[in-house]
């Protein structure tokens, strides 16, 4: 039965559609704005008249659509701010208004001036139209006709619920219904001249193809590509940058395009963009605009490589000669929410921008990105792409909005996938678009919405876009590798020496995939490269170098068709031209051991880099790379990079990667005070010790007894891994919560027999990591300069460190660790008597004596030492040292 109370205002244009009805949401297609007022006016008087609540969102720049006098709730939005803080401060009012609502939305053709996609136009529409539709409400939505591609215009008329025309005509106005849903009349789809309270049929084909023929209409192809706005604008800018040469556009036109390209495709963050617009030029952007597939921002990843590249390219004389080509291809951040909207994993998104609710939902919603599909268009540019790249190997690299900008590094929070790309085009295929899911699916990981959270970045647009590199290296037999691949920092806060200079940047390297360098593993070393002192090895405390070189290579098995980790013997033997000599250096005890024992099949190589760091210029050059962009920037950045040597003896250098760095370097420090027993020494260390020098109290001490850890079962480590998480975001939450954990060998390891498995989320609120050396004789820690969990702890300001109980330097006073009182118990009421006996939790206040506890960390020199002293001297004994460290 028909719904008295709800109408357009207009009864003949009640009669025509069969009759508003709740639920509806009404596209008017027109060609200027002041098209629709005469239909508007009604429609919010009859709201109003019947007591309907009346809502006008207000957000395009056209003249108000809904007066103040209407009494109508006007709501300015910003559609500038972003995608998502657009979309859920419209939801937000929809959801607070309740059932039955009236709406009228400005011109939605308007929001592409901010969002330079007609994607996202459609994801709006196709996210709020359902929601409307479900409370009952009536809405008016307009859209400018010929301005959009098919793109946007179909997935919008396939969703909505009515979708009219609007012509105007030698001053009179027809409506013709394009689509009208679970109504039909004989004459419903036929164009109607408005005649006074009348919509009145026209029937004559002289009148009806007079009418629409007078409006321009694009031409009938499914694609329509050539309508979208991303291309329509960098179509503009082309000719314009070549109608400059002739005199007919001007520089000031040129200018104008290109900072609005900058803005559609690359960053709106201000601090990126002064520096795109100092170092890009507008044929930059074109050129990029030629690899985009879909619309939208590249990420930060992608313009933190471009722009490296161009800063090099202005700033570095040599850098022509010494660099290596990129071809690579860019996916565009609407293509991630394109793919969230059109396989229902949108609403997931909703509840991870609350803080009490942001993990609800991001398993399953997980699973269903896995298994989601990709519009054909997509697939269409997919496999363009990979035919482009025909069997050469590629990696899918990550490469979000928020990613790699100043203070937002989010190493390892996301996905990146090397493709060996071998087999079937089909087969390749898919294999591309499962690795796009992959990194499609990290961005809903625990571990990535809790760094969010923890960096108050819940809140904020953080769209996936994914750079396609092709790898850097070359075919040996059946695999695929670099010579060299490393990170690289302006900044070195692991100063071991004091020859070394921290302001000349520290390089960690490793020969084949760079895997090794940004991941921790557990069972290899790197190559640490001071670039004032690259023959000063941190090795050399450790005793023997050769014990802690390299031994494992990852690489593209070919046949295999996916990464694989090797022996550096089985990959070096395997290539007959391989140039060792450049690489490694001969072990003279090895060989002399197989010589007396007779061993002649002996492989006596190891991976030292030494003549690569002492016989040519890539350290000079390296270290010349990191000052510039370090210069360009005014700020400390770390990059990613492969090296490969030609048969010449050249190399190239193909640059992957550069971001802003967080640095907390190392710091002048006074001594600790001269007059602490040794008995109130409760930790003494020299050696590897990583983050910002420091003078500070304790207030809890976790301690992982090494002796009972290492007789548990490998299976009952992981236990006590979490055990070890749950302590401490229990602490945590204290307002004392500075935290120091000691356990044995290394933390965060994959592998229980090497350290504690913990993960990095369980205990980013410890302020001190210590890893005791006492897993195995053999085992000592590989410090961490470059990899996810060193960017972790800087980004956290934590200090790290290394002790050697068995080294005179170095003091473990495990008798004061086993005779304090375990708080455990307190803490955690349920717990096990053998767990008491593996984790000791020392609360400060709990020692006798008014007694504190004080670490004094002095990362230049390299020594730590945490003591105890009485607690009515601390606040006088630290605010004197720390005055005189303010005047030093």
């Amino acid at each position: 039965m028909e719904n008295k109370q709800i109408s357009s205002g207009l009864p003949g244009l009640d009669h025509i559609v069969g009759g508003v009805l709740a639920g509806d949401n009404i596209i008017w297609q027109v060609d200027a704005v002041e098209d629709v007022l005469p239909f508007i006016a009604p429609f919010c008087q009859h709201a109003t008249k019947t007591g309907k609540k009346l809502i006008y969102f207000r957000f395009a720049k056209h003249k108000p659509l809904v007066s103040e006098e209407s009494g109508a709730e006007i709501h300015h939005l910003h559609p500038e701010e972003g995608f998502e803080s657009f979309l859920f401060d419209v939801h937000r009012v929809i959801e607070q208004s309740g059932r039955g609502a009236h709406y009228v939305f400005d011109c939605l053709s308007d929001l592409v001036a901010d969002w330079y996609s007609d994607q996202m136009l459609a994801n709006f529409f196709l996210l709020t139209c359902p929601y409307l539709y479900d409370l009952e409400t009536v809405a008016y939505f307009l859209l400018l006709r010929n301005r959009h591609s098919y793109y946007a215009t179909s997935p919008i008329t396939e969703t909505t619920q009515l979708f009219l025309d609007v012509f105007r005509y030698r001053e009179e106005t027809y409506v013709r219904p394009l689509k009208v849903i679970h109504r039909y009349s004989p004459t419903m789809y036929m164009l109607h001249m408005w005649k006074g309270a009348e919509f009145v049929p026209v029937s004559e084909s002289v009148v009806i193809s007079e009418i629409l023929s007078s409006v321009p209409r694009p031409e009938l192809e499914s694609g329509g590509a050539h309508l979208d706005i991303w291309n329509r604008t960098f179509a503009a800018a082309q000719s314009a940058q070549e109608a400059l040469a002739t005199g007919e556009s001007s520089e000031k036109e040129v200018t104008q395009y290109f900072h609005r390209l900058l803005r559609m495709a690359i960053s709106r963050d201000e601090r990126i963009l002064d520096l795109c617009k100092k170092y890009f030029t507008l044929s930059d952007i074109l050129g990029i605009g030629k690899r985009v597939i879909g619309t939208g921002l590249i990420g930060g990843k992608s313009v933190g490589m471009l722009l490296a590249r161009a800063i090099l390219s202005r700033k570095f004389e040599q850098w022509p000669e010494i660099r290596e080509m990129h071809d690579s291809f860019y996916v565009a951040s609407d293509v991630f929410y394109t793919y969230l909207v059109r396989n229902g994993c949108w609403w997931v998104r909703a509840s991870q921008r609350i803080p009490d609710t942001f993990l609800k939902g991001s398993s399953e919603a997980r699973r269903q990105i896995l298994r989601g599909s990709f519009p054909d268009f997509l697939v269409k540019q997919f496999s363009d792409m990979l035919d482009y790249f025909g069997q050469s190997p590629i990696i899918v690299r990550s490469s979000s909005l928020l990613e790699d900008n100043f203070g937002n590094a989010f190493a390892g929070k996301y996905e990146s996938i090397f493709l060996a790309n071998q087999g079937p085009r089909v087969k390749r295929l898919e294999d591309f678009m499962s690795a796009v899911r992959t990194i499609y699916s990290s961005t809903m990981s625990e571990r990535a919405l809790r760094y969010r959270a923890r960096r108050g970045l819940l809140d904020r647009d953080e769209q996936m876009a994914l750079l396609v590199q092709r790898v850097s290296g070359s075919q040996n037999g059946n695999l695929f590798y670099p010579h060299l691949a490393g990170v690289g920092f302006s900044y070195n806060s692991y100063v071991w020496s004091e020859e070394i200079d921290a302001e000349a940047g520290v390089l960690r390297l490793v020969f084949g995939l760079g895997t090794r360098a940004v991941d921790r593993s557990d069972d290899d070393y790197t190559r640490l490269v001071a670039l004032n002192a690259p023959a000063k090895r941190p090795e050399l405390a450790f005793d023997n170098v050769s014990q802690f070189a390299q031994r494992k290579v990852d690489v593209l098995g070919l046949s295999a068709n996916q990464l694989v980790s090797l022996d550096f013997s089985e990959v070096a033997q395997k290539n007959a031209d391989f140039p060792i000599e450049r690489f490694a250096s001969r072990d003279a005890r090895m060989e002399r051991y197989a010589k007396e024992r007779g061993i002649k099949s002996t492989f006596p190589w190891v991976l030292t880099l030494d003549g690569v760091l002492g016989q040519t210029a890539f350290v000079r050059d390296m270290r010349k790379i990191l000052r510039v962009l370090r210069d360009a920037y005014a700020y400390p950045v770390d990059i990613e990079f492969t090296t490969n040597f030609l048969r010449d003896g050249t190399y190239r250098i193909n640059l992957l990667q550069c971001r802003p760095l967080q640095v907390q370097g190392g710091g002048t420090i006074i001594d600790p005070p001269e007059d602490v027993r040794e008995e109130d020494v409760i930790l003494r260390a020299e050696g590897a010790v990583i983050g910002q020098s420091r003078l500070c109290n304790i207030d809890w001490l976790i301690y992982v007894v090494p002796s009972a850890y290492g007789q548990l079962p490998l299976r009952e480590r992981y236990a006590v891994a979490r055990l070890i998480g749950r302590i401490v975001q229990l602490i945590g939450t204290h307002d004392r919560r500075t935290i120091m954990l000691l356990g044995p060998g290394r933390w965060g390891t994959t592998t229980p027999s090497l350290g504690v498995p913990v993960s990095y989320a369980e205990i980013n609120k410890v302020s001190i990591l210590c890893e005791i050396v006492a897993m195995r004789d053999d085992l000592v820690p590989d410090v961490s300069l470059g990899t996810h969990f060193f960017n972790e702890i800087v980004e956290m300001d934590m200090l790290y460190l290394a002790l050697f109980p068995d080294r005179d330097s170095n003091r473990l006073n495990e008798a004061f660790l086993r005779q304090a009182p375990n708080k455990l118990r307190d803490l955690l009421p349920d717990i096990s008597e053998a767990n008491l006996e593996i984790v000791r939790v020392v609360d400060v206040e709990d020692l006798p004596g008014n007694t504190s506890m004080a670490v004094n960390a002095n990362t230049v020199e390299q020594k730590v030492v945490c003591y105890l002293e009485s607690r009515k001297c601390v606040p006088e004994s630290i605010a004197k040292r720390a005055g005189t460290l303010a005047k030093a």
